[in-house]
């Protein structure tokens, strides 16, 4: 399927269900309207049916007056009109008869009068057309109230005869709460199919340049030795020399030498039990190596995944490295030594609120570390080189397994919009800047659980991530 078609997939997914979730919407806010109605449905139909019956007589009344006055105003214009034209004509006769030879033998007082009637008919006639057209106009202003009265009556019968004939309560009561909560059941619709788009827009333009230009975590200066990481294969063979101490998940333990003192370590380190849990560091085997001189031989490889490849990181004395315990599947304690983990916590940093992690595990040298990524674990080594001072490189936030305290750690922006848009990279990819070694898997995997549980799976990783697991 093509971008197209998954596009028109989601399309109707997020419509059908926004069409679901608005129904079920209106069909619970007409039922808390039908819960608090303290009048009955019968009752406050027949009051309603009452209301609209007495506005629908006032509105008929009122049509009536104004047909009446329009009636009237007819009547007016015809007579003005009449008026003006008899007026018009008494005006002509006169000029008539005052005109010519018999202006030249009536008498001159006569003259006058005629004169001064035909002035009085014409100023009558300009009079009469003038009110006639006053009253044209005004009929017109009053036909337009009889419209509006016309429309607002016809709307007021359709209502009365929509709420007479409504006898289901259902329809009722829906159609109050739409009436009442219509708004915010629109705003929500809206907010539901554009507030996601928006919102990730507003991260990637606003949010995410002003978080990356935040000072980085830094949690130590770079040492001597850095750690060594070996190829990632799917099975990895250890060996423990004389006083060798392993801790070692059960499910990535395949085979091992007779001659090891073996038993169940309960809890990896005592100190942070409930992070020990969380990362699943709990019921480890814990294979000893008591002899003087002899070296046995561990085998290990993933079985419940395939894709799970491990790495062996050797972390030389006074070297370290931070990891999330939750990639860790085993560790060596050399010479009959034990782990030394370090915590760190950065609660007031704006980068631990936008990566979501507040707390970093160095786990200090020497020691050996078995850690296991999705199809494989790289080692991104940093070092200055030829143009190149200052080495920074780059990774997807979800392949992230560790890194030496020496190097600089802050979230930046992912390089393009679409593919955060379209959910196939994170908002942040982790920038790493200085002089050292970081770790990351092949491949993004987030768990096991992500098809199936993916709303828990993700809050869960949120959680572990938090406390840096």
């Amino acid at each position: 399927m093509g971008a197209i078609g998954r596009f028109f997939s989601w399309s109707v997914q997020k419509l059908v269900f926004g069409l679901l979730f608005a129904g079920l919407g209106i069909a619970g806010l007409g039922l808390w309207v039908y819960v608090r109605d303290q009048v009955g449905f019968d009752v406050r139909r027949m009051e309603l049916v009452r209301a609209l019956t007495g506005e629908t007589a006032q509105l008929r009344a009122a049509l009536s007056d104004v047909e009446a006055r329009m009636a009237a105003t007819r009547v007016e214009i015809t007579a003005q009109q009449e008026r003006a034209v008899q007026s018009a004509k008494v005006a002509r006769e006169i000029d008539e008869l005052n005109s010519g030879l018999n202006r030249l033998t009536t008498d001159a007082a006569q003259v006058r009068e005629n004169d001064e009637r035909i002035a009085r008919m014409r100023k009558m006639e300009a009079d009469s057309r003038k009110r006639a057209q006053e009253l044209q106009e005004a009929l017109k202003r009053t036909q337009w109230e009889k419209d509006g009265l016309e429309i607002a009556l016809g709307r007021m019968q359709l209502q009365l005869k929509a709420v007479e004939e409504n006898k289901s309560k259902v329809v009722h009561y829906v159609r109050e709460a739409w009436k009442k909560y219509g708004p915010a059941v629109l705003l929500a619709l809206g907010l539901y199919f554009f507030g996601p788009p928006l919102g990730r827009i507003f991260l990637f333009v606003v949010v995410a340049p002003f978080m990356a230009g935040r000072a980085p975590v830094l949690l130590g200066a770079a040492t001597g030795p850095g750690p060594e990481i070996t190829t990632s294969r799917a099975a990895v063979e250890l060996p423990l020399g004389p006083g060798d101490t392993l801790w070692v998940k059960e499910k990535f333990l395949q085979a091992s030498d007779e001659g090891l003192k073996k038993r169940t370590k309960t809890v990896l380190d005592w100190r942070m039990p409930f992070t020990c849990a969380a990362a699943g560091l709990t019921e480890l085997v814990e294979m000893r190596n008591r002899t003087a001189d002899a070296t046995f031989r561990a085998t290990f490889s993933s079985q419940e995944n395939p894709n799970t490849e491990l790495a062996l990181v050797t972390v030389p004395a006074g070297a370290s490295i931070v990891l999330r315990p939750s990639f860790l599947a085993g560790a060596i304690g050399l010479g009959g030594g034990q782990l030394v983990i370090r915590r760190h916590w950065r609660l007031f940093t704006m980068q631990s609120w936008v990566t979501g992690q507040f707390r970093y595990f160095e786990f200090v040298g020497p020691c050996r570390l078995l850690v296991a990524g999705s199809r494989g674990v790289r080692a991104e080594i940093l070092e200055p080189s030829p143009g190149n001072p200052s080495p920074a490189r780059r990774a997807n936030q979800d392949a992230t397994i560790g890194f030496t305290p020496g190097l600089a750690y802050r979230p930046v922006r992912a390089e393009t919009f679409w593919a955060y848009f379209r959910g196939m990279n994170p908002l942040f990819d982790d920038l790493f800047e200085g002089v050292g070694v970081f770790l990351c898997q092949e491949t993004s995997a987030k768990g096991p659980q992500e098809q199936v549980r993916k709303f828990w799976a993700g809050l869960w990783s949120g959680v572990r991530r938090m406390f840096g697991l």
